[in-house]
């Protein structure tokens, strides 16, 4: 099985993979993940972010293939019972095609707006496990046990530490192919990074456990590994800064949730339907827990024309939140100062714009938002976390005590903290807020 990539050129899925590939990539689960985009509102901000978590879940599991072929290498040095074999192959493989097939619609978005969401992972697990999907029906095909081992690996609680750190954790596929196609399919530069060379630098390590007990754990081979793995991570740090936290983007997000909020107010009052509603959103704004068939029935296309619907809404203030939505009429920002010490003038600034919104005759809950954007750049706060480098002759040493760069940022949170308003308040809020900014400067 050969496709194209924009990303990484020809993907080529062979022997055990092509027949698991062509099992499961016309699973009704999988394709709807093409009807997902993989950055949710960028597009607003990106005119090229169009590219779908099915284009991604590909890209994960070619990235797995090569991920593997270069531990076939190296996989002499563990005992017996911690290599890949064919069955464990064929699961690492699923479980990086399969890690996203939970995901609502506009990404990450939909379950933070909706109180008490469940998580993705939550989804995708319940997707995997319950009998009545194709994927389930495929897995069970190649192996009884398959499915919920494949979801034992997504989750972290596989038999080898090592391979479910390869599905998630500070170095996995899902973050090698997301930020080379996010930055290729946004146009910018920040996520290129060297994946062969990284591949290449991978190796086994054997680290002693707080508990006292060995652990084989992925590791960078050498100093010679350090240079692709900093840029790894330092194309992750770039694109948080540039493309996830871009400010416009942020805004978007804070109006859908406006929408929502106020989509969940009038199926709350009861005192009437608005008829264009999907079921599982319908459910969710009461607090129930939508059916997995209604969950994924959900996707980019049904949720946008759901919101374009309520701009005929009876409801006034729904119909002109929806209306700004569809027609790109975003909140303005400002940003913050950031740091801890300034947390009270956040609050404070976000307390005076409300009066403004007020006095305006707005809502203040819907056109007025503190939005705090924040991201741990690399990550070893337990003794067991993050990765490790291997020298020779040496005990495997931590990335952060061998890297400069990283050494700076390891468990660094950078927030990017702003006040997003409806446009129409920009002049008030920004004169209302500067004497409380101007005791920072």
């Amino acid at each position: 099985m050969i496709l194209r990539d924009p990303v990484h050129g020809l993907v080529a899925f062979e022997g055990d993979e092509e027949r698991l590939a062509l099992a499961l990539l016309d699973t009704r689960e999988v394709q709807r993940l093409r009807r997902v985009r993989q950055l949710g509102l960028t597009s607003l901000v990106f005119p090229g972010a169009e590219h779908s978590r099915f284009a991604h879940a590909v890209g994960a599991a070619h990235v797995m293939s090569r991920l593997k072929a270069r531990l076939a290498h190296v996989m002499d040095e563990l005992p017996i019972d911690q290599r890949l074999d064919a069955q464990r192959g064929r699961d690492a493989f699923a479980a990086a095609l399969l890690h996203d097939l939970g995901h609502g619609p506009f990404s990450h978005l939909f379950e933070e707006v909706v109180p008490d969401a469940r998580p993705h992972e939550e989804w995708t697990v319940t997707v995997l496990l319950d009998p009545s999907t194709d994927v389930h029906r495929a897995l069970r095909g190649f192996d009884p046990e398959m499915p919920a081992r494949v979801a034992d690996l997504i989750t972290g609680r596989h038999e080898l530490p090592w391979l479910a750190s390869t599905i998630s954790s500070v170095l996995d596929v899902d973050r090698c192919d997301y930020l080379l196609r996010d930055s290729h399919m946004t146009g910018v530069r920040y996520g290129i990074y060297d994946l062969d060379w990284l591949l290449r630098a991978l190796t086994f390590g054997e680290i002693t456990t707080t508990e006292g007990e060995r652990r084989t754990v992925l590791a960078i081979e050498g100093r010679k590994g350090l240079p692709p793995i900093e840029g790894f991570f330092l194309a992750r740090h770039f694109m948080y800064q540039q493309v996830y936290h871009h400010k416009a983007t942020r805004a978007a997000e804070s109006l859908v949730r406006a929408v929502l909020k106020r989509i969940r107010t009038v199926v709350r009052e009861g005192t009437r339907a608005i008829t264009s509603l999907p079921i599982a959103l319908r459910r969710a704004a009461l607090g129930d827990v939508p059916s997995l068939e209604d969950y994924l029935e959900l996707d980019d296309a049904v949720l946008s024309s759901a919101l374009a619907s309520c701009e005929k809404d009876d409801d006034q203030v729904l119909a002109d939140l929806a209306r700004r939505f569809r027609n790109r009429v975003l909140p303005k920002t400002v940003p913050l100062p950031d740091g801890p010490e300034c947390e009270p003038l956040w609050h404070e600034a976000h307390a005076r714009a409300k009066e403004i919104a007020t006095a305006h005759g707005l809502d203040p809950e819907l056109h007025v938002w503190l939005d705090v954007a924040d991201d741990v750049p690399y990550s070893d706060d337990t003794p067991d976390a993050g990765l490790w480098v291997v020298l020779r002759h040496h005990a495997p040493q931590r990335l952060g005590d061998m890297s400069f760069a990283l050494e700076k940022l390891r468990n660094q949170r950078i927030v990017r903290p702003r006040l997003c308003f409806a446009p129409e308040l920009r002049d008030a809020i920004v004169a209302a807020i500067e004497p409380t900014l101007a005791r920072v400067r």
